[in-house]
């Protein structure tokens, strides 16, 4: 499988670069703010749904795989601040589950990027302007489970 790298400037990049974050693992201590520089970073093992014989392929056989992970950094430049919600920033060892990222646009370029995590926890990014890098790292390996979704308690 290729190595993904992908730039988002807007927030249909961002969607894309959603798309594929979305079920990421995130160590808390793997979460880093660097104010001097405004800039923000994640490392990741994002679930690989774009993975031929993943799950996501549709074929009886491969929806008995549980998929791919892949280890992936999520950046963000030009950030003004970040703060954290619903976090336990102490708890290093924590681990949290990304769900989406949205760029909601302020009086432009800037806005607020929100990383949205599994139970509710959220970190809001105040940027200048969108600019979002997301790249592989390096190699794949076998999931210990296919992500799922209960959308019933959304409707």
């Amino acid at each position: 499988m290729t190595d993904l790298k992908l730039l988002a400037l807007d927030s249909e990049d961002l969607e894309v670069i959603s798309a594929y974050m979305q079920d990421a693992i995130v160590r808390v201590e793997d979460l880093g703010f660097a104010k001097e520089d405004q800039r923000f970073a994640l490392l990741t093992n994002r679930f690989a749904w774009e993975a031929e014989g993943g799950p996501a392929n549709g074929r009886a056989a491969d929806r008995k795989a549980n998929g791919q992970r892949k280890r992936a950094a999520l950046r963000f430049d030009k950030v003004l601040n970040a703060v954290p919600s619903g976090i336990e920033l102490h708890a290093r060892d924590g681990v949290l589950e990304l769900l989406s990222v949205v760029f909601v646009p302020g009086t432009e370029p800037s806005g607020v990027v929100t990383l949205l995590f599994a139970g509710g926890g959220t970190v809001k990014l105040e940027v200048e302007c969108l600019e979002a890098r997301m790249h592989d790292l390096g190699a794949t390996w076998a999931a210990k489970a296919t992500p799922r979704h209960d959308l019933s308690e959304n409707t």
